[in-house]
This record gives structure tokens, sequence and C-alpha cells, in this order.
């Protein structure tokens, strides 16, 4: 080599300026200047790669590699300071696209110098840079085009960059490829981490969008509905979404997201939910399922942004509740009557309830919020009762309708429906012992009186209630049904024995466990010969076989069938026992006054009452009353009806239950005992409670209705007068349990 001197060694100016500058240097600006696609033929490759070997790897002082670093980081400022940052200030001001795309070429020749004096220079990054723990070649490249061109420029290639994303937002479409690029360039900048790109580019973007979507909030909220509004934010929040996604670091994605979602949601979350004509209450009253999706999907990216929702669909369901209940009560105020029997009020619940908690499956994905919602506005709505009867009554009442034969015509499939749907409703009573004991009461009739539709349903319906209320809930109830299935055994082996004896009755019994059932009047009555021997007969035999028991009659629960002949015509009479009785006495003929028959059949004026109105004032008058009239009273007569027709051959005749459909009383005692047993296993498990705790915690343990709290005061009261606890001497409002 001619440049060489003291035999083989390269001088540092000979080495630089022949081979290194001349070679490569001035080669690459000029191709890249130029436009051309920079290579180099591997035999000069490898002449520069070896020249800048030999002057890295000679012996001091001939060893140039701190002066071949030095000069590399001064060529690559050198051009970026008069070639490159010239050109990109020629460009500022002709519009964003120009400036980003020489923004784009610069930073591509430059990745492209940058390449290729890494190569040649290899060794140098090899050895030199890393005993002197120096950045690397490509490394120092970057913090030159950092420092010469980037931190100049990085301002109006920021304002040029949020320009384009505003002009994509508005419609327009941009060159998405060449923001991605420079997107990468802020990311290289931040030399492994995102620090560059977040603070140069992120921030300024995130207070852009911001300005952005604040004047969009203000505008869509004056002149759009509540639904078009959030067709706007939902498109809003996609279109930004994929903005991330086709140029922008993905780190950026929740932070735009949030500005968005505060900016056009958060902001006006009250204003879109009670917008007059359009707010979540419309939607719900025009079942605009998916506007009413959107929202439930919109409000749910918020931090507790579904709770001011959930409140509004509680209201509203409330409300549509109480309509149901005004307009009963408006047909009670019209002066309709009063009954116990309103299955159009049961079935406008229902069918509330079950559109309301399609509402919440399908709109709102079942969420725990609306869950809430619903069942906080139906324990309002099932619990607010109009006129006499509590809707306890009513529901009990419609469950009867539905399990009677003779009631609702009804299929297996709408019998299940219809059951589970009313135990729905059930699980929102407070009183639900109330439930129990008319529901316990009607299905002692159905069952005495042989008017249960169907036993399967029958079970079906307690074991709904025992799933929702426990074994205790129902355990009298599966006892009565237990009752009727003994009962039938027992009753084939009886029947053989009546066979053995000489009567013209059809005589059958029914035994009950007393525990079981409600508690009936058992008026005492006078009975023909052929019954009490009937019953004289049916006692020995039941004696014999259960020696423990005692048998107690109760007539008014029998029923008989008479066979009545008028004229030429024979009638069977379909009726109760005391009615049997009643007609019985008039077999010969005779007129009896009131007062006669009482006397004769031994029954007080309570029960003879009805039994007589039932007979003489009915729709079949098979006894005459004089004087003729709708009410009984203690001077009137009766004799058999010789006019009595009808055209069917069997007649049933009711009488009017005297019985109340439950035991007021009752329902308060077992109430009673539940909060003392509840306040005693608090007690022995505490040893000592405030007043307060002791409420709350017996309010806790109540499942099947809610005291006042001056109900579970009186009952501690009267625990205390019976010694099971004591008043503190140190504090009156603290009680100790004593063992």
């Amino acid at each position: 080599m001619s440049n060489q001197t003291n035999g083989n060694i390269i001088q540092l100016e000979d080495g630089w300026n022949e081979v290194i500058k001349k070679g490569a240097i001035d080669v690459l600006e000029r191709t890249l200047d130029d436009g051309f696609d920079t290579s180099f033929e591997p035999r000069e490759y490898i002449r520069i790669y070896t020249t800048c070997y030999d002057m890295c790897t000679q012996r001091s002082p001939y060893n140039w590699s701190r002066d071949l670093y030095t000069r590399h980081g001064e060529t690559i400022e050198t051009y970026l300071r008069n070639t490159v940052l010239p050109a990109l200030q020629d460009k500022t001001g002709q519009g964003g696209t120009i400036l980003l795309n020489e923004l784009k070429h610069r930073w591509s020749n430059h990745q492209i110098m940058n390449k290729w004096l890494k190569k040649f220079f290899t060794y140098l990054d090899r050895y030199y840079v890393k005993h002197h723990s120096l950045p690397t070649l490509e490394q120092a490249g970057l913090q030159h085009f950092k420092t010469e061109i980037y931190q100049n420029s990085k301002e109006n290639t920021t304002s040029a960059i949020i320009s384009l994303i505003d002009e994509e937002r508005e419609g327009e479409i941009i060159d998405k490829t060449l923001v991605k690029s420079i997107v990468e360039l802020y990311e290289s900048m931040g030399m492994g981490s995102l620090d560059a790109y977040s603070s140069d580019l992120e921030t300024p973007l995130l207070d852009s969008t911001r300005a952005y979507y604040g004047r969009k909030r203000e505008d869509w909220i004056a002149k759009d509905s509540t639904p078009d509004y959030l067709i706007k934010a939902e498109k809003a929040l996609g279109e930004e979404k994929m903005r991330v996604v086709e140029y922008l670091n993905p780190a950026t994605e929740p932070k735009i997201r949030k500005v968005v979602e505060d900016e056009i949601l958060q902001k006006v979350q009250m204003n879109l939910l009670e917008k007059e004509g359009s707010g979540c209450s419309v939607l719900l009253a025009n079942d605009k399922t998916e506007d009413l999706q959107r929202m439930f999907k919109l409000f749910s990216r918020l931090d507790s942004g579904l709770q001011p929702m959930a409140n509004i669909v509680e209201k509203f369901i409330t409300s549509q509740g109480n309509a149901c209940t005004d307009k009963r009560q408006a047909r009670l105020d019209s002066g309709e009557k009063d009954k116990n029997d309103d299955p159009d009020f049961v079935k406008s619940l229902i069918d509330l309830h079950e559109k309301y908690l399609g509402v919440i499956r399908e709109t709102f994905a079942s969420h725990h919020l609306f869950q809430k919602a619903l069942k906080n506005s139906f324990e309002e709505i099932v619990n607010n009762d109009v006129g006499q009867y509590s809707n306890a009554e009513l529901m009990s009442t419609f469950c009867d309708r539905v399990l009677k034969s003779g009631g609702e015509k009804l299929s297996e499939t709408e019998v299940e429906q219809s059951l589970d749907r009313i135990v729905q409703l059930f699980s929102f009573l407070t009183d639900k012992d109330l439930f129990a004991e008319i529901y316990r009461n009607q299905l002692a009739k159905r069952l005495l009186n042989q008017r249960s539709a169907s036993d399967d349903a029958e079970k079906a319906m307690i074991s709904k209630l025992k799933a929702q209320c426990g074994t205790q809930f129902t355990s009298k109830m599966e006892g009565m049904l237990n009752d009727l299935a003994v009962g039938s055994e027992q009753k084939s082996e009886f029947d053989k024995r009546m066979e053995q004896q000489d009567t013209k009755l059809s005589f059958g019994v029914q035994v009950l466990t007393i525990g079981n059932w409600p508690s009936y009047k058992a008026p005492e009555v006078a009975l023909p010969p052929q019954m009490s021997k009937c019953m004289d007969v049916f006692k020995e035999w039941h004696d014999a076989k259960h020696q423990k028991r005692r048998l107690t009659w109760v007539h008014s629960l029998g029923n008989a069938t008479v066979r009545a002949t008028y004229g030429k015509k024979s009638y069977d009479l379909q009726v109760t026992t005391l009615q049997a009785v009643v007609l019985n006495a008039f077999n010969e003929g005779k007129t009896y006054g009131f007062t006669e028959l009482k006397e004769k059949l031994n029954v007080d004026d309570i029960t003879l009452k009805p039994l007589m109105h039932s007979l003489s004032c009915g729709k079949h008058k098979v006894i005459t009353k004089s004087p003729a009239s709708n009410k009984i009273t203690s001077t009137d007569s009766f004799s058999p009806n010789a006019k009595f027709s009808c055209n069917m051959r069997k007649i049933r005749i009711p009488v009017a239950s005297v019985e109340s459909s439950h035991n007021k009383n009752r329902v308060e005692e077992d109430r009673s005992v539940a909060i003392e047993a509840a306040i005693v296993r608090i007690m022995k498990a505490r040893k000592t409670l405030s007043h307060q705790q002791l409420v709350a915690e017996v309010l806790s343990q109540l499942a099947f209705f809610k005291p006042q709290p001056r109900v579970i005061k009186k009952r501690i009261e009267a625990l205390i007068d019976r010694e099971y606890l004591e008043r503190s001497s140190e504090n009156s409002q603290q009680y100790n349990y004593l063992a």
C-alpha cells in the first residue's frame, strides 16, 4: 500500500482520507443524496474493512481505535447538521405530509448510513467499544440523529402527526403508512424505551384528543338524542382502537381509550341517562333493546359507570309495578268487590317480572347490579299491599287456582311454568310465613275436598318452596301429603271391615295428623244413628290398630252424597257432612223453626246459619224458607221444597266457609316464638350485646319475615321477664345472657 510508513504501519490521516472517507463515507453520502441504492462491491468492502481492522490492531502509538470512534461520530454529526437538518427546515411550513415524508426519507437514509458504517467499523465495535464501555456504533448513530435532527424537529413533526390524525377523525383519507413510519422513529429515539414516544408524541396526542372530543361532546349533546349520541360514541371508540392498531404504539390504547371515555361518556353520563325523550327510562318504556345494550356496554367501561344506570332501571321497574298496584286500587275505588282472588293482578306482576328478568338477562348480561335492581324493585312492589287482602294471600290464592280442579285450564307445561313464576315472585315476599300459613290452609281444602288437579303438581310446588326456603318451611305441607298417602292404604283395609257390617251407608274416614294440618273447629252435632254406628265401627277398628292415638271427629271437613227424591225424580246432592245431617232432619217432611232445628241438631247459630243459607237461599233451593229472603234469622222456619226441580241429576251445593284463610293470631304467635328463639341463639353465642347489635343480628337471621324493631324489643323484654336475659348494670342498652 502506497500510504504505509514504517513498514506496514497505516497513518491516521492516510487511512482515513485515502481509504475510509474516499472509498466509503463520500460514496455513502453521494448515493444517499442522489437517491440511489447503496451497495459496495465485495472487494471494495473487504478493502475498507481490512483498513479499519489494521488501524485498530496496530500497536500503540499507532492504534487509531479512539480516533476512528471519534471520527465516526463526527462524520455522522456533520452530515446530519449540514445536509439533513437544512433539508427538513426547508420543508417546514409546506404542509405536514411533506415534512413527514422528508423526515421519513432522511430517517431511512440515516439507518442505511448507520448500517454500513457499523459494517466497516465492526472490529471497532467488537473490541474498543466493548472494552471501554462506550455506546455501540449503532447507538451512537441513533444518539447523533436524536441530538441533531429529532430534538430540532420533533415539535413540528408532532404537530403534523396530530393534524393528520384529526383529519382522519373528520373522515379524510391519510397516509397511514407514513404516520406509522414516523411513530417508529419516535419509538427508536427512546433507545430501548418508550420515553421519547411517550413524552414527545403520546402526551401531546392525548391532550389534543381530549380537546377534540371535548368539542365533539358539546356538539353532540346539544343536537343528538341519547341513542344517536351513543352510536357516535361507540364509533369513535372503535376508530380510536383501530387507529392504535394501525399506526400507534399498543401502549397508547388504554390511555387514549380512557381520555375518550372521560370526554364523551363520563362527563355527560347523567345527561345521557336522564335526557328528556330519549334517556334510559324512555328506552326501557319503548323496549329499545339494541340501544339499551349499547348504553350498557359503553357505560360498563367507566369506573362505577353502571350504578347510575342500574338505579334508573330499579326506579323504572318499581314505577311499572306501582302502576299495576294503582290499577288494582282504582278497580277497588270504583266499587269492585275486594276478594282474595285477583288473578289479573297477580298475572300482571308475574308478566312484569318475567319481562324484566329477560331484559336483565339479555340486555344487561345478568350483571349483578341489575339483578340487584330487579330484586330491590320487586321487593318494594310485592310487599306493597292494596285493599283488604295482602299480596301474600293473593299469590297463594293464585296458586290455588292453578292447582285445583276446575280452576285455571292449563296444560302440564303451563302449570309448571306458572308455578315457577309465582315462586319467583314469592321469593321477594317479606312475609313468607304468612304465605305459608295461607297456602297450607288452601292446600288442606284441595286435598280434603278432592279438588286437587294433580298430585304431581302439588308435590312440584312444595318442592319449589322447599328449594327456596328450606325443609322447615315445607315440613307440614309434606306431612299433609304423607297423611293422605298412608290414609289410602288404610282405607282399603277398613272397607273390608265395613263390608261385614249391616249398613246402607257407604262410609269412609280420612285420618289426619293434628300437627301437620291447620286447626279446625269441631262443632258437636247430633248425628243420625246410621252415621253414629259407622263412626263407632271405625273407632273400634282404629283403636285396635293404634292404641296410643286419640281420635277427634271434625265433621265440618266431611262430605257426603245424599239421594233426594222430589216428586218422581231423584237427585244426588253433593254436600258436606253437616249439610247431610240437616237434610236428614227433613226426611219426614216436617217444618222446623230455626230455634227448634238448632236444638234438634245440637248446634249453635254460627254453625247452622251458613248451612241453612246454602240449602234455602243458594242456587239450588232444596229447602224452602219462610219468610223468603236472602238472610237467615232466628225467626225463620224451614220445610222441604216440594217444587224443587233441576235438569242435572248430580247437584253440588256449596256452603260458605266460616273459617278465614288463615289464623292471624297463630301467625303472630309463631313469629313471636321465632324471634325469641333467634334472640336466645344469638345471646347464647355472644353472651353480651348492645341493643342495636342484637336487633341487627335478629333481623339478619329471620328468613321468613321481617319484624319491626319495636316487636323485637317487646320480645327482648319478655325474655328478660322470664330470666333468659338481663340488662347490664352499667349500661341499660346492653344485655347479658343468663345461663
